[in-house]
């Protein structure tokens, strides 16, 4: 993957796109080497956590790439109604599970609009007519504060380990 530095003399189109898929990969590797449970920790009191985050990225890419682009609906592309949904984890949620179907939804989200121009009217977000430039910044937008969300979830989970390690060591040796 090209880094930032990479793409500085590039067209706006790659610049966006090399930015998109940097955050894109930072918010799914902050599930490596987590256990199911650390995943699914709940750290705030809202229901954010690691797994929750990108299951909601996977939302996102959804709402702004397919449902935008598609003029269809929610219900017709099988998501949640609201972006608090998307948070909520089911029995069934795991790492494998949530990082595919994220996986899935970026190259979706690369295929619908690989023949599309940035300044191409996407009409079928619920906010009406917008740009696909200003899908771009959105949703670049928002998986920069999900990746800084999770940068401290992250810490959080890691210290919660380093905390119960601790623990054992000294029930260990008294």
């Amino acid at each position: 993957m090209p880094s930032a530095d990479d793409v500085l003399d590039q067209p706006l189109r790659v610049q966006l796109e090399t930015f998109l898929d940097q955050h894109r990969t930072a918010l799914g590797a902050c599930l490596d080497g987590l256990s199911e449970q650390q995943a699914r920790a709940r750290l705030v009191p809202s229901a954010t956590t690691l797994l929750g985050l990108v299951k909601h990225a996977t939302f996102v890419e959804r709402v702004w790439f397919d449902e935008a682009v598609t003029a269809r609906s929610r219900a017709e592309l099988g998501i949640e109604a609201g972006p608090g949904e998307s948070f909520e984890l089911r029995e069934e949620d795991t790492i494998a599970g949530v990082r595919e179907a994220h996986r899935q939804a970026c190259e979706a989200s690369r295929r619908a609009v690989a023949d599309l121009e940035l300044d191409e009217v996407l009409h079928g977000n619920r906010r009406g007519a917008l740009p696909l430039r200003w899908v771009y910044l959105h949703v670049l937008r928002e998986l920069a504060q999900h990746c800084g969300h999770a940068d401290i979830l992250h810490e959080q989970v890691l210290h919660e380990q380093v905390l119960r390690e601790q623990v054992l060591r000294e029930q260990v040796h008294g």
